[in-house]
């Protein structure tokens, strides 16, 4: 099958303060798996470990990069993965609820619990108060 190019969807796609949506059809056709220069199959090792080798257990991974490189977009591509797999993925951007010239690990720890507490309520579990 041929699909016809968008240049002005492609030179977004290819912006890299733009996140690649994989879920997403018309991002998915700009996606382009640079496995074999990175010189690994980085999601699907990041999903072997959570849906595999420690489903019931947290993991704890670190996913580095330089600005630009494609984690962002990566780790959608993981969500989609794991949300296929069957399990409840929360996913923000830390840029969009930090303000990113004057952050602290509280900070940080906070967001996370706000984000969770938001992504849970949004599929009807309600939190009670004491938990965070």
């Amino acid at each position: 099958m041929r699909t016809t190019l968008n240049l002005s969807r492609f030179y977004k796609a290819c912006n890299p303060s733009y996140t690649l949506n994989i879920g997403n059809v018309l991002d998915r056709q700009y996606y382009i798996d640079f496995a074999d220069v990175r010189g690994c199959k980085i999601v699907e090792e990041l999903q072997r470990t959570i849906c595999r080798i420690s489903p019931d257990e947290p993991t704890c991974q670190l996913f580095t990069g330089h600005i630009g490189c494609g984690k962002s977009t990566e780790l959608q591509r993981l969500k989609t993965e794991l949300e296929l797999a069957g399990f409840h993925v929360v996913y923000f951007e830390s840029s969009q609820d930090l303000d990113m010239a004057d952050i602290d690990v509280s900070d940080i720890l906070l967001s996370v619990a706000r984000q969770v507490s938001v992504s849970l309520e949004g599929i009807g579990i309600k939190l009670k108060p004491g938990y965070f």
